[in-house]
């Protein structure tokens, strides 16, 4: 059964992590719908989180080291040789700048957020959700990646922010930064997970260490494996789901889903 659980939290994640419907808020629901403290293993879920971060960082492979390698060759190349690289460093910088935003936001609120939150503030918040995703339906931006400018990626990392609360999509909210900001679908597909890179490190850095010092590493490494691997595979599919549906110009069909687990949350728990 505890293999079979960590299983079925690792499809979970899978399902919710690239989708604009908010993982956090769905963790959030099922703990309270099956009321167990089941989902409360934080160790777990940076070993899941880290799943999704895995198959993210395949399907952008090719976009990462391309701009990781502009970067730093960008210092260290002789001056006549900059110029090539320098349209993915800005685009580097970019990532940076808009990650800032959340990183500050975290530290200072991340508790306060956490100890204020119920399952009626994930409603509200999915709602919210909802509201965005279809207001940005018709957007259709003409700028691609060369074309961000410093100004959007504050923005949209002030998006991100909103994010820190569960039940509002992290995926989501920087998807309508990015269309608000006139990026085409492309490059607001591209921009919001390169931005994904940076605050999911950062979580699994600051978490990692409890794993290896919970003393309890040699009875949970199957379970945790197998979540992994679970959080993973359905991450990938998950994705390429997500991107047909961006490049559609169908994102609404996620504001009625929202809109229907709201209904659910204020109707179960009235």
């Amino acid at each position: 059964m505890n293999i079979i659980k960590y299983i079925i939290l690792g499809i979970i994640q899978g399902i919710t992590e690239p989708l604009p419907i908010s993982s956090s808020g769905h963790v959030f629901l099922f703990k309270e719908l099956f009321n167990t403290n089941m989902f409360n293993d934080a160790n777990f879920e940076i070993i899941v989180n880290f799943g999704s971060f895995l198959a993210i960082f395949l399907i952008f492979w090719k976009d990462i080291k391309e701009l990781l390698y502009s970067f730093f060759a960008y210092f260290f190349e002789k001056k006549d040789k900059k110029d090539k690289h320098k349209k993915n460093f800005k685009y580097c910088l970019l990532v940076l700048v808009g990650s800032v935003p959340v990183g500050i936001a975290g530290i200072l609120l991340k508790d306060i957020i956490e100890s204020w939150i119920s399952v009626k503030e994930v409603a509200c918040a999915l709602l919210f959700t909802a509201l965005m995703l279809f207001l940005v339906r018709n957007i259709k931006g003409t700028k691609k990646d060369s074309d961000i400018t410093y100004l959007d990626a504050i923005i949209i990392g002030l998006m991100q922010v909103i994010a820190l609360l569960p039940g509002v999509s992290r995926s989501g909210t920087v998807l309508v930064g990015c269309l608000l900001c006139k990026l085409n679908r492309d490059s607001s597909l591209k921009y919001t997970f390169m931005l994904y890179f940076p605050v999911s490190c950062a979580s699994m850095l600051l978490g990692v260490k409890d794993i290896f010092t919970s003393g309890t590493l040699n009875t949970i490494l199957l379970p945790y494996t197998l979540g992994l691997i679970a959080a993973a595979i359905v991450t990938y599919f998950s994705y390429k789901w997500l991107s047909e549906i961006v490049k559609k110009g169908k994102l609404w069909y996620f504001s009625i889903y929202c809109i229907l687990v709201s209904l659910f949350i204020f109707i179960w728990f009235r």
